[in-house]
């Protein structure tokens, strides 16, 4: 590999971020595919390729949107609703601990102060989101399942799938935005996609063209320095 070529491969990691405004651009059927075709070189244990990809356009992803957002809405007025949706699995710990919860507040913060939401303005942040579970207008949304008879490690299969999805979509012009907020959903999520029962929703990702006037596309979150994650030992 040339350094024409690491730099084209560095440059569609690092300058991915996640999207939270879309144009309404399609995004070709052929287009997806070959994406998916890249991304599925991703590793696997033992090659077991756990992933499943369902891609939802059109129709049925207004289905999708309508029955969700109004599911959303309806919490919203009732939490105590919260028991019917829960996530099959924890994305999030039960006690958040420094320095994640510094970093979680920081990104919710930015991002709130972006779109000019204070704190305690909860119909404001109800809306935005909202914007979750309307993929942000991406026309394109990818639902990612595992079988629930694989263990612990699909899901880190998968996820490296995910990332390969997301650096060849940018890699093609495309802007992604992974979503675990759908997981809360996972019952209407996988009636809409008609998925089997042994099946388990793991995240989504909307796929499209970033609005590159939105206000909100210009949040890109820091990273720490590798100083602060690394451990070099050589003795």
């Amino acid at each position: 590999m040339n350094l024409d070529q690491v730099r084209l491969v560095d440059n569609a990691i690092s300058t991915r971020h996640s999207v939270r405004a879309f144009l309404n651009t399609p995004v070709s059927q052929e287009t997806i595919k070959d994406i998916l075709t890249v991304a599925s070189r991703a590793p696997s244990g033992t090659n077991t390729q756990p992933w499943k990809v369902y891609v939802v356009t059109g129709q049925k992803r207004a289905e999708m949107i309508e029955r969700v957002c109004a599911a959303q809405i309806e919490l919203f007025n009732n939490p105590a609703l919260a028991s019917e949706y829960k996530e099959t699995f924890s994305y999030y710990p039960e006690t958040w601990i420094s320095p994640y919860i510094d970093r979680r507040r920081e990104n919710g913060w930015g991002l709130y102060g972006l779109l000019n939401i204070q704190k305690g303005e909860k119909e404001k942040m109800a809306a935005q989101q909202l914007r979750n579970y309307q993929l942000f207008d991406a026309p394109v949304a990818l639902y990612f399942t595992v079988n629930k008879a694989m263990g612990i490690g699909s899901k880190m299969d998968i996820s490296m799938m995910i990332q390969n999805v997301m650096t060849a979509a940018k890699a093609r012009g495309l802007d992604t935005c992974p979503q675990a907020a759908w997981n809360h959903f996972h019952p209407i999520v996988m009636d809409v996609l008609q998925a089997p029962e042994d099946e388990e929703l793991v995240c989504a990702v909307a796929l499209g063209f970033a609005d590159p006037d939105h206000i909100v596309n210009t949040f890109i979150t820091p990273r720490v320095p590798v100083e602060d994650f690394a451990v070099f030992l050589d003795e």
